[in-house]
């Protein structure tokens, strides 16, 4: 499959699901075996359903709580279905990927959280937008892949200044703080602002 590109210029080849889309058949696909799945979600899925970019993305990552044994048996049992018909969706779609992000957020996170989806059987929540931007924000300087997303976040001088010395924190690296600014100044930079 080719790359998705964004108006950035910044491209994605792990481009394989619409999350509505998806998120729509799974709801259904539970809601016929009586299963209930709450929980809070980020990363790409979340950008999505809150209008943020309007990229595919190839998972559903669940911040919290962990993904109960009959939901995440489900979400395999249905991605070999979706399989089946031709169309494309990995086995762990459905994960608990930046799970361990959930003990580094901001204290009182889950009382900024944010409506995300809600169907018959699945009920998704996001962070809100302060964590959301931590999260994003920590992904870039981390992993250096979220770039297309933090500039789809478009966070103000302020929002920037304010996440900065959570997020010279989140490594003991003596280079992560030095690391952390450049980084901000850069994305700073291509929104037209800095810190």
């Amino acid at each position: 499959m080719a790359p998705s590109c964004n108006l950035e210029g910044i491209c994605y080849n792990d481009t394989r699901m619409d999350t509505y889309e998806v998120l729509v058949w799974f709801d259904q696909y539970l809601a016929k075996r009586h299963l209930q799945f709450e929980a809070v979600a980020i990363g790409g899925a979340a950008l999505n359903l809150l209008g943020v970019v309007s990229r595919l993305t190839k998972d559903c990552d669940i911040l919290y709580p962990e993904i109960p044994r009959d939901i995440a048996e489900a979400a395999r049992a249905f991605a070999a279905e979706v399989r089946e018909r031709g169309d494309t969706l990995q086995d762990d779609w459905l994960n608990n990927g930046p799970a361990s992000l959930a003990n580094q957020l901001l204290p009182q996170w889950q009382e900024r959280l944010q409506a995300l989806f809600s169907g018959k059987a699945i009920r998704l929540q996001s962070l809100g937008r302060s964590d959301l931007l931590c999260a994003k924000l920590f992904a870039l300087c981390d992993r250096g892949i979220d770039l297309g997303d933090c500039i789809a976040l478009a966070p103000t001088t302020d929002e920037l200044a304010n996440v900065l010395s959570w997020l010279e924190l989140q490594d003991a690296n003596p280079d992560w703080p030095a690391h952390v600014r450049a980084t901000l100044a850069d994305l700073g930079r291509r929104l037209g602002h800095g810190i």
